[in-house]
């Protein structure tokens, strides 16, 4: 944990002064950063309450406060009487108040793109990506994840975040590398349209999670390498990218759905019972070093669709 820690401090040092947020007077205003975001919510989100801004922000009570009431000197903010209770007094932005947050805005826009271009061709949109997977994974909000299929790219991010996450967890290293590069690369030379198929979870341009169907011959699909990341867990993401394979196998006329798990990894094994799979053989082995049970399990297609496939 002590390396994540230090990499999140040097961020926001890098940051605060990337984004020019240090200054007594931000974007050469008279409010610091502070007043300029609280200017900034009250835009948005008119009519609010001094409470909601408190929540919102983090801020105290006082100095938020101190701050409405600058605001309302300046005849930037007026404070309207609440309909059910008197001592609850909605914000609303005047025009003077928009005038000053519009001239704000124009700056703060133009300051991030002056920095964005100084990153250089594609260093804005390079940041703009890992900023927006930054902020998704912070906020959370568990409806906001999309599910895709295949782009180029794709079957290498999967091979190495799922190389990486099974020799953090469980010591799969090498060997467990190499049968993911196995299996990628191998999906991509031999892939058919309309047979095969990935689907890709993600959210704020993040992979959060994926699934491989593959063509497993005589009329046998194979479910491959379902994989969810971590902090992405408990939000329904395995479940939806398994239904979609067996929806997918039944629209392409496979008579069977296999896959290969462990039986270490009971998240994935409760999802694959849930959808109908039933567990019909299982062996150890040392592929990965040390012995692991090895399972196959089986979804039989030419039976009614289960209560839990859509």
């Amino acid at each position: 944990m002590e390396q994540p820690i230090e990499q999140f401090r040097a961020f926001n040092r890098a940051h605060t002064r990337f984004a020019a947020v240090l200054s007594p007077r931000y974007m050469d205003s008279d409010m610091g950063v502070a007043e300029a975001r609280l200017l900034y919510e009250i835009a948005g989100r008119q009519p609010v309450l001094a409470t909601a801004l408190q929540e919102v922000l983090g801020l105290d009570a006082g100095y938020v406060s101190r701050a409405i009431k600058r605001f309302e000197d300046r005849g930037w903010i007026a404070r309207e009487r609440g309909e059910q209770d008197g001592r609850q007094r909605p914000i609303v932005l005047l025009p003077a108040g928009r005038a000053a947050f519009d001239a704000l805005d124009d700056a703060t826009r133009a300051h991030s793109g002056r920095q964005l271009e100084s990153l250089g061709p594609g260093g804005g949109a390079l940041l703009g990506h890992h900023l927006a997977a930054a902020r998704a994974l912070i906020e959370g909000g568990t409806g906001s994840w999309t599910i895709r299929t295949l782009r180029t790219g794709d079957m290498g991010a999967i091979a190495s975040r799922q190389a990486i996450f099974y020799a953090e967890h469980y010591g799969w290293e090498r060997p467990m590398e190499l049968l993911l590069g196995d299996v990628t690369t191998g999906f991509l030379r031999d892939f058919q349209p309309g047979r095969e198929q990935c689907w890709v979870a993600e959210r704020g341009g993040e992979m959060l999670g994926s699934v491989m169907l593959a063509d497993g011959g005589n009329g046998v699909a194979k479910l491959r390498l379902l994989y969810v990341e971590g902090h992405a867990r408990g939000l329904g993401i395995g479940d939806a990218l398994v239904r979609r394979c067996v929806a997918f196998a039944r629209e392409a006329g496979y008579a069977r759905l296999d896959l290969w798990t462990h039986t270490i990894l009971a998240s994935a094994r409760r999802i694959y019972a849930a959808q109908g799979f039933e567990l019909v053989d299982s062996a150890a082995h040392t592929l990965f070093g040390e012995p692991v049970m090895g399972e196959t399990w089986s979804l039989d297609l030419s039976r009614d669709a289960s209560p839990a496939t859509p």
